[in-house]
């Protein structure tokens, strides 16, 4: 079975069909965050530090690092500001990290501090962005996101974005890239855009899986952009891609109903034995040494069925 190996300093992590499901944390990106990407900006990194640590203690099995900052020009700015995150992220937790950027000087100053193996954030399928980043990954030996659009842009068409992906696997292999060591990004639609988003996705995972057989990630919050009550869509899509072969997603682990479904789905698929992972996380201490989260010990109560009223 394909698995893809990342890991930080001293803590190593597999994304693959038969194992857990990989939750790459999300929140240290200033994309649309403008306090954020303020902070960051003048040297403050107490928000980086708060959430590095908070997606840890919430369940991330990996964090994303961006430093895009784009009020300035990120060929300037954004290498050393990310290689500066890296450091500060990798002083404060060991998981493994995914160094995030378009900005191919930024991942090469991001992947010259890195601890470990990261992965690479990532690569499309255009010409000129292989050429730049599939250089870098053979250097440094690490696997990469291969997103699915190249230069005709993002098509609503789930074959396109099946023959991009197969380009860039095929690619990666011309430079010595394993496909193992390449996890694509079928790009999730938003539902609220286009009705079938949900179906196209989980079809074109199990594509991926079974023919070209590599692991997967996507922006899992893209599903429900533009929608009320986000997290309710959020927290019902990912337990139906990851039955449909996802390996991995880029989301928010601190958001508790998403993680309460990828830690169901886990136990689900059997990628969490004994359920050792969700008892560890839900049950509920015993109170004097009696009944567990139940609160009865397993016990059936008796006296049958409560009488309807009315």
């Amino acid at each position: 079975m394909t698995e893809t190996i990342v890991a930080s300093a001293s803590k190593e992590a597999v994304i693959g069909f038969e194992r857990p499901f990989c939750v790459i944390g999300e929140r240290i990106n200033p994309t649309g965050r403008k306090k954020l990407a303020a902070e960051m900006l003048a040297g403050n990194f107490e928000t980086v530090a708060r959430d590095a640590v908070a997606q840890v203690e919430a369940g991330a099995t990996m964090l994303d690092v961006n430093a895009g900052v784009t009020a300035v020009d990120p060929n300037e700015t954004e290498p050393p500001l990310l290689a500066k995150t890296i450091e500060l992220v990798q002083s404060l937790v060991d998981v493994p990290l995914s160094i995030d950027s378009s900005v191919p000087a930024a991942l090469a100053a991001g992947l010259e501090v890195c601890k470990g193996r990261p992965l690479v954030n990532s690569v499309t399928g255009e010409e000129e962005r292989l050429e730049a980043v599939l250089p870098l990954v053979k250097k440094y030996d690490v696997p990469v996101v291969a997103i699915s659009n190249d230069e005709t842009g993002i098509s609503e068409d789930p074959d396109v974005r099946f023959a991009v992906a197969k380009k860039i696997v095929e690619r990666a292999a011309d430079y010595g890239i394993p496909a193992h060591d390449v996890v694509v990004d079928p790009l999730v639609m938003p539902i609220g855009a286009m009705g079938t988003a949900g179906r196209q996705v989980f079809a074109l995972v199990r594509r991926l899986r079974e023919e070209l057989k590599v692991n997967t990630t996507c922006g899992a919050s893209n599903i429900s952009f533009g929608l009320p009550h986000r997290h309710g869509i959020n927290a019902a899509f990912l337990p139906m891609a990851i039955a449909s072969g996802l390996t991995s997603a880029i989301m928010n682990p601190c958001r508790p109903q998403e993680m309460e479904m990828v830690r169901a789905a886990n136990v689900l698929m059997a990628t969490d034995p004994n359920c050792a992972e969700w008892i560890r996380v839900y049950r509920t201490p015993a109170e004097g040494g009696g009944a567990g989260a139940d609160g009865g010990g397993g016990r059936r109560r008796r006296g049958g069925r409560r009488a309807r009223v009315g």
